[in-house]
């Protein structure tokens, strides 16, 4: 009992803590109003919007356990936020060929996307936790992959996908890309500041826990947002 009451422990300063706990509350709040969404759309968009939900409830239960973990040792979970983030960034790499699939997008376009995200994810995974001696090596590798998925959005066939599209969906794609283009750059800078490498004379080191719980929150609640309410406007005009 005592052991619990340690690991649920919530100090006032903790500030670190008080993300991780509001982190989880938010998301739990926007799986329950996604999900509790889905009816108001047709088939064409419900999956879209499911996936959103998915999104969020997955990062939920992963934030109610990294709550706990740094209550228990105040060391950043590492190991739990990226099982997190190799599940929900490929859910949100869906998310583009679910909104795409209406200008014709094939299903290459998404295993591509996906692949370039568990690259990122399991490259970013091994330089942090398991050869940080070669974190630059792996960090590079794992930004290749990121900025291969940017080009991807911005350039590549997701972009002409969406400009054949147009309109709502066209909207949407570029309010996605925004996120991905800004909103995941903290992730390469919290990887940065954690480890070792060429870039720690510039940029020095230090934890971003407050700053990848603040921004997980952005991206996942905002990604599935902009869904929303392509579903929503998609609805309206039909």
């Amino acid at each position: 009992m005592s052991n619990l009451l340690t690991i649920s422990r919530l100090l006032p300063t903790d500030y670190v803590g008080f993300t991780f706990f509001v982190g989880c509350m938010a998301m739990m709040a926007a799986s329950a109003f996604f999900f509790l969404s889905l009816n108001q759309f047709d088939k064409k968009w419900r999956t879209s919007v499911l996936v959103s939900g998915l999104i969020t409830f997955i990062a939920a239960v992963h934030y109610y356990y990294m709550r706990d973990y740094w209550a228990a040792f105040q060391e950043s979970p590492t190991f739990f936020r990226y099982v997190d983030w190799v599940l929900t960034v490929p859910l949100m790499c869906l998310e583009f060929y679910l909104i795409l699939k209406v200008a014709g997008a094939k299903t290459n376009l998404l295993w591509k996307m996906i692949f370039l995200s568990v690259v990122m994810l399991v490259t970013g995974y091994l330089g942090e936790a398991v050869f940080p001696d070669s974190a630059a090596l792996w960090g590079f590798i794992s930004g290749v992959a990121y900025f291969v998925i940017v080009y991807e959005i911005w350039l590549g066939e997701a972009s002409k996908l969406a400009k054949a599209a147009g309109g709502n969906v066209l909207a949407a794609h570029k309010i996605l890309c925004w996120f991905v283009l800004v909103g995941w750059a903290i992730y390469p800078l919290g990887y940065m500041l954690g480890t070792d490498g060429w870039y720690t004379s510039l940029i020095g080191k230090g934890s971003v826990d407050v700053a990848y719980n603040i921004a997980d929150a952005i991206n996942k609640i905002g990604f599935g947002l902009v869904i929303y309410n392509l579903a929503v406007q998609s609805n309206t005009k039909e």
